[in-house]
């Protein structure tokens, strides 16, 4: 019975790890944990310690998911077992907790194109576990974000809000642009402007022009003279070769126009107006920005800077937190069906 009444439903990214129960007849979540043991330190946890030699790739995942579903067990102060797990991600990567293929374009917005598998419970992990893969094009990959376009799809519709055709932007890390037509995902473009700011500010010889101890989770913290240099950034990267906007990071603090948390949030605006700038060319298309709340505002600043604005619908952060939820039980509608 508790397996017909919720559902464990696991966001296993990259960098983080997010574990929710859902009421399936309240249609509600009842309660969630999230801890920072993302997909990749756990897989490095594994290959790095020889204490692990003697437990697979996939039983060591295992191990660690069950560690999370007990804290989660233990904060509801509810027993868990034989609640099917289905988790979305980079569970289902090659570092993850088993391969599987990728979907291919184009993608079904229904639920029907999602390819996963089924791996049994058994005594020491009483649990179904479902995972779901990811999706490819001929030269390019997502795993997750297909799960959070799903919701994203259902939520729209439900409210008569979705185009017909769109560009569905995810920043991140990895930030999505996603192209929808009618009822499916016909193509997407991956932008490394999350981690190209991380390794350019620590890596590079423009981490001694950087402060990297500015907090860019919100501009709510910014001065007006911040955001003037934020929006420079923006448009400085429709201006030139973004290899020569980059160096101008350093001839900055050279030529003192501005200091090391300046410079920061100048780099900021020449990354994300460069993966912004691409939309200029796309006159006829709606955009659709789906953001969480720490890039929210700055991709909102760079939309409305490069004019683009005007056919944008922004989705509000708490929508955008409920489109993996909306996404998952989609899918697990679709497999009971």
């Amino acid at each position: 019975m508790m397996g017909k009444k919720f559902l464990l439903g696991c966001d296993w990214g990259t960098s983080s790890f997010r574990l929710r129960l859902y009421n399936l007849v309240a249609q509600n979540v009842s309660g969630e944990m999230h801890t920072p043991e993302g997909v990749a330190p756990t897989f490095n946890s594994w290959n790095t310690d020889d204490e692990n030699d003697a437990v697979s790739q996939e039983q060591y995942f295992r191990i660690k998911l069950r560690e999370q579903v007990k804290v989660l067990a233990n904060q509801l102060l509810m027993n868990l077992d034989h609640i099917p797990i289905l988790i979305s991600g980079m569970a289902s990567s090659t570092i993850g907790m088993q391969s599987v293929n990728y979907a291919n374009l184009p993608f079904a917005l229904d639920g029907s194109s999602a390819l996963t598998i089924c791996i049994p419970p058994d005594d020491d992990f009483p649990h179904e576990i479902i995972l779901v893969s990811g999706v490819k094009s001929n030269n390019d990959v997502m795993r997750g974000e297909e799960t959070q376009v799903l919701g994203l799809f259902s939520l729209l519709k439900k409210q008569n809000r979705f185009p017909e055709k769109a560009i569905l932007i995810l920043p991140g890390t990895h930030s999505k642009h996603i192209y929808i037509q009618g009822n499916e995902m016909i193509n997407f473009q991956t932008f490394m402007t999350g981690e190209i700011f991380s390794l350019l500010s620590k890596h590079s010889i423009l981490s001694d022009s950087v402060d990297n101890s500015v907090d860019k989770s919100t501009t709510h913290q910014y001065s007006d003279e911040d955001v003037k240099i934020f929006k420079k950034g923006i448009r400085f990267s429709a201006d030139a070769s973004m290899l020569h906007n980059l160096f101008s990071v350093r001839t900055n603090q050279l030529f003192g126009v501005y200091d090391k948390r300046q410079n920061s949030i100048y780099l900021s605006g020449l990354l994300i107006g460069s993966e912004l700038s691409h939309l200029l060319t796309e006159e006829n298309l709606p955009i659709l920005l789906c953001s969480s709340i720490h890039l929210y505002e700055f991709y909102t600043l760079g939309l409305a800077e490069l004019n683009l604005l005007h056919r944008t619908t922004i989705l509000s952060a708490e929508e955008t937190d409920q489109i993996t939820i909306a996404g998952q039980l989609i899918i697990m509608n679709y497999l009971k069906n």
